[in-house]
Order: C-alpha cells, then sequence, then structure tokens
C-alpha cells in the first residue's frame, strides 16, 4: 500500500511539472490537432487522427461547441505522461561487456 502512495506522489510530482511544461510550450491549456499529436509523442496528425477514433485513447477528448475538432486538456496529457513514465520504464538486460 505504501508503494502504491509513494508511486501516486510521483506521478502527482512528474504531472505537475509535464503540465506547467506544457503550458509553456503551447500557452493553451487545451491542445487539438499538430499541437496535440506532438505533445503525445505522434509522428504525424495521421496518426494521431487514427488512435483518436479508438475507444481506448488514453486521454479524454471532448469537443467545443462552434469549433471543429477534438480537444484534450494539457493536465489530462501531463497526467498520461507522468503515468507512462513511471509505470511503464524501461529496463534493458544487463549483459556482461566482452573485451
Amino acid at each position: 500500500m505504501q508503494s502504491d502512495t509513494r508511486e501516486g506522489s510521483e506521478i502527482e510530482t512528474l504531472a505537475f511539472q509535464l503540465e506547467r511544461e506544457l503550458m509553456n510550450s503551447y500557452g493553451s491549456p487545451l491542445l487539438t490537432g499538430e499541437k496535440l499529436a506532438e505533445a503525445m509523442g505522434y509522428r504525424s496528425i495521421h496518426s494521431l487522427r487514427k488512435h483518436m477514433s479508438q475507444k481506448n485513447f488514453p486521454v479524454k477528448l471532448f469537443t467545443i461547441k462552434g469549433r471543429r475538432g477534438r480537444f484534450a486538456l494539457v493536465k489530462d496529457i501531463a497526467c498520461w505522461l507522468a503515468t507512462q513514465r513511471l509505470q511503464h520504464q524501461y529496463e534493458p538486460e544487463e549483459k556482461p561487456i566482452e573485451q
């Protein structure tokens, strides 16, 4: 249980830092289109659009009356990125260095 609490705190701290960085980079609390694709690490807007149409898209999307497209909050993107970073860390296998 204590491990879950510590991990949750780490996620919150990292998410807060990422949110500030995203706000500084994009200057808006919501993103759409190419900025959303870039912030989430998609290679292209086409790849983002393909994944947005799936039910398991990792960030909540919403529409705004009178505006085209789907939007995501920087806060939600930051939380998702922090979770990915802390829960899915890549740890390469150690192999002896041959000399």
